[in-house]
């Protein structure tokens, strides 16, 4: 189970010592690299979720340098960031891997399948955008104060994680109360500096630019694209722009869910991505819900 997952450090040749997880059988298959949000860490992933995709997959979760145990400073760009994910995998002797990016984890998994197509099988992109589209170039006053607060609330999540309805809100008390369920060896917390550079590269990314959104044509992954309908943080309509521009996506968009719509739909989304990632088919784009 994730939650008594061992915390695991490599060293790298870049000078970077990476913290890092891994759950579930190792195999034929390439593992699942899932790549965190703005300021996650380790902790971060909804302990439930990664335990029902490490049912039938092999899951690593890492942090890149300068995020909580890894050593280094954090990256600037987000190319920097993939750069550094490459650094990681070759360091603990991984040639190819599915990525699973969840919100500025899905910028860099974009950019990683650009920077070593040979490196990424398949892209599972989560509550995320492509470069250069409308709406990114940093966040509004209400999504930034609580995100970069530097000791968050139990309100600063549901606020923006999770819609403001009933079911919303249950949702997120209920992830809250999983993320709590390790109580040995957590991750540190990602401090002020780190935050910074984060933050930079997201804006960087987000500088509204319709020549980058050409980029995606380049990326000939299969690739799942998912949200939630009422996401704060990244514009939903950008969902639909970033798997009409991907030569070779589908596109699912939960109901009532926000932007962390893969911790309140985890048993289906665990699904739907373990399916997704077990076709050998052809792929072809299913109708959105």
């Amino acid at each position: 189970m994730y939650t008594n997952a061992p915390n695991l450090v490599v060293a790298s040749p870049n000078g970077v010592r990476y913290a890092y997880r891994r759950c579930g059988p190792s195999g034929a298959r390439p593992p699942l690299l899932m790549l965190q949000h703005y300021r996650g860490s380790l902790d971060n992933w909804d302990p439930a979720l990664v335990d029902a995709l490490a049912a039938e997959r092999e899951v690593i979760t890492m942090d890149n340098a300068g995020i909580g145990m890894s050593s280094g400073s954090a990256s600037r760009t987000i190319a920097d960031t993939a750069g550094d994910t490459l650094a990681f995998l070759a360091a603990i002797g991984i040639p190819q891997v599915d990525v699973l990016g969840f919100s500025m984890g899905g910028y860099t998994a974009q950019e990683l399948a650009l920077l070593r197509p040979s490196a990424v099988r398949r892209l599972v992109l989560a509550a995320t955008a492509p470069r250069g589209a409308s709406g990114i170039h940093g966040w509004p006053d209400d999504i930034f104060a609580p995100a970069d607060r530097d000791e968050p609330r139990l309100q600063d999540y549901l606020y923006t994680f999770f819609t403001h309805t009933e079911a919303g809100q249950r949702s997120g008390l209920e992830f809250l109360g999983r993320y709590l369920e390790r109580e040995q060896d957590r991750d540190l917390t990602v401090g002020r500096e780190a935050r910074e550079a984060q933050y930079e590269a997201m804006v960087e990314w987000g500088t509204p630019d319709r020549g980058a959104l050409h980029r995606l044509s380049a990326i000939t992954q299969a690739t799942f694209v998912v949200g939630g309908d009422r996401d704060r943080v990244v514009p939903p309509r950008l969902f639909h722009l970033l798997a009409g521009l991907l030569p070779d996506a589908r596109l699912h968009v939960y109901p009532d869910a926000g932007h962390g719509f893969l911790f309140q739909y985890h048993e289906q989304f665990a699904r739907d991505v373990l399916q997704f990632l077990n076709e050998t088919a052809p792929y072809r784009p299913r109708p959105v819900d």
